[in-house]
């Protein structure tokens, strides 16, 4: 979903989404429904409300509910008592009752009854043109409609059709809780901010904030590291300088979330050990898949000669276990450096920066790609030049339906991107721009000499139109054109732990009564 105005509300793009119904369709479910879902129906929106006020409208409903109803007005003993001897009047109330004329009908029966009456194919199609909001507003309607929208089915089209929102997560965190994380003091009242905004280029608005983080103080260090991001879900993990087993999938769009089951390999059954995670999504079998990859520090590890241990957990089935496939030896990347982004998901596999020894070089640095779907591995190698040593330091993120890697040159002060530029051709790689820290983005001067390195800025994301959201050394977060090097001020600022993603919104986790929990 995107609006091209900036001067366009919310309220009018929802407006705009009613307008694409059918005329004639509105009234001819809406008709149907008992009154005390009609007026529910007046709360969805500004179009329905005024469908529902139309006299037009009331007067077709009187029509279509001519039902043989008998009204009932009774008086309570006491009532009727104190009105015959002019004493005053206490808290009893009359009592006012309609019955039908089919006594063997319940009312709940008959309900469901016009539920049925409405084809589905009616509703989803209704309902797939709806805000989120409305559509779990609609699930209390009637047991019908909530059946309808919380099958795995219907949330899996819903996902499609939503595909194309142009939305961007920004996770941030206010300066006194990255201060208190920092000087490991007590975390107070300043929770993580999660917020949605347009990725538009005439309009960065915010879309919606998701002001009840759920998880406040229940880190062990102060703050979730945000693994990932797919289909609307979380991934957030509690391993910022800890060893990491607590894992959780959370849709705020919803309000719900799944804590996920301690994994199988810890310290107590691995001993010390470096670990990378992985989310995405296995289209195969519809099912959300966390990876985590853990390379042994025992007595006889050598950096990148061991192979790590690699574990799956499945949304599907709310359990971890050991992937069979032979990962290849090398040592995967700790979280210790906060700021770097470490996996991306791209065309069904998970891609990771690791490194192995080799006869030639001890530090061979490559991608490793896991594939959700076969569960199998592969690498891709990175492109050789004469700064290899720094890709220690290097970001990957998704590029389109490719990867990039960022690179920091330390020897040469600037931020290098590598585009693969065919996914399928491992020798297609092209740095595509050199961010120099003595162009804007600028925000502290060249030291004059020394050894002091350039603080150059640090790269959250890739937007839609290719352009790159970059952090600068002051926190501050621009978009900047990487064709005409123009800069746009976010009116941003971030963090140490300020995460950017592409977001879509769905309903994912409704059809996981017994294992998502509401909050």
């Amino acid at each position: 979903m995107s609006d091209n105005s900036p001067e366009v509300s919310k309220s009018l793009i929802e407006e705009a989404m009613w307008a694409s119904l059918p005329p004639k369709l509105l009234p001819h479910i809406l008709i149907r429904l008992p009154i005390k879902s009609i007026i529910k129906f007046t709360s969805v929106c500004k179009t329905w409300k005024s469908l529902i006020q139309n006299p037009t409208f009331i007067s077709n409903h009187l029509h279509h509910f001519s039902n043989n109803l008998l009204l009932f007005r009774l008086c309570p003993k006491p009532l009727a008592i104190a009105v015959k001897q002019l004493k005053r009047i206490e808290d009893e109330k009359k009592v006012v009752a309609m019955s039908d004329n089919l006594p063997e009908v319940s009312k709940s029966i008959t309900e469901e009854a016009m539920w049925d009456s409405l084809p589905h194919e009616i509703l989803t199609h209704v309902f797939l043109r709806l805000p989120i909001k409305s559509i779990i507003t609609c699930t209390s309607v009637s047991k019908t409609w909530k059946s309808l929208i919380r099958n795995p089915s219907f949330i899996s089209t819903h996902l499609h059709h939503s595909s194309n929102n142009d939305l961007l997560l920004f996770r941030l965190c206010p300066k006194p809780l990255a201060k208190a994380v920092k000087q490991r003091e007590r975390i107070g009242d300043e929770k993580e901010v999660y917020a949605l905004h347009w990725d538009d280029n005439t309009n960065f608005h915010q879309y919606t904030t998701f002001d009840d983080f759920p998880f406040h103080g229940q880190s062990a260090t102060g703050v979730f590291r945000v693994v990932g991001t797919c289909n609307g879900l979380i991934c957030l993990a509690d391993d910022l300088n800890t060893y990491a087993y607590n894992f959780i999938l959370w849709n705020p769009c919803v309000k719900k979330y799944v804590q996920l089951p301690t994994p199988n390999f810890s310290f107590m059954t691995t001993g010390p050990f470096t670990a990378a995670v992985g989310f995405g999504f296995d289209s195969k079998t519809n099912d959300y898949k966390v990876v985590r990859f853990v390379t042994p520090e025992d007595g006889d590890f050598e950096e990148g000669e061991s192979t790590p241990k690699v574990e799956v957990y499945s949304l599907a089935t709310g359990k971890w276990r050991v992937v069979t496939a032979q990962c290849p030896k090398c040592a995967v990347r700790d979280t210790m450096l906060v700021y770097l982004r470490l996996q991306a998901f791209v065309n069904g596999a998970l891609h990771l920066v690791c490194y192995k020894t080799t006869p030639e070089i001890r530090f061979l640095h490559f991608v490793l790609v896991f594939d959700l779907e076969d569960e199998v591995f592969r690498e891709i190698p990175l492109p050789k030049h004469s700064d290899m040593f720094y890709w220690k330091w290097v970001s990957i993120l998704a590029y389109g339906n490719s990867i990039a890697v960022i690179e920091p040159g330390y020897s040469v002060d600037t931020l290098d991107i590598w585009v693969l530029k065919n996914y399928a051709d491992a020798s297609s790689w092209t740095k595509i721009i050199s961010l120099d820290a003595q162009v804007p983005p600028q925000d502290i001067p060249r030291p004059p000499s020394g050894f002091y390195r350039v603080k150059i800025p640090s790269l959250k994301a890739f937007r839609k139109s290719g352009e790159a959201i970059l952090e600068t050394y002051k926190k501050w977060l621009v978009s900047r054109n990487l064709e005409t090097q123009e800069v746009k001020d976010l009116g941003i600022t971030g963090s140490k732990y300020s995460f950017v993603d592409p977001y879509i919104e769905n309903l994912v986790l409704l059809d996981k009564p017994d294992l998502a929990v509401t909050y």
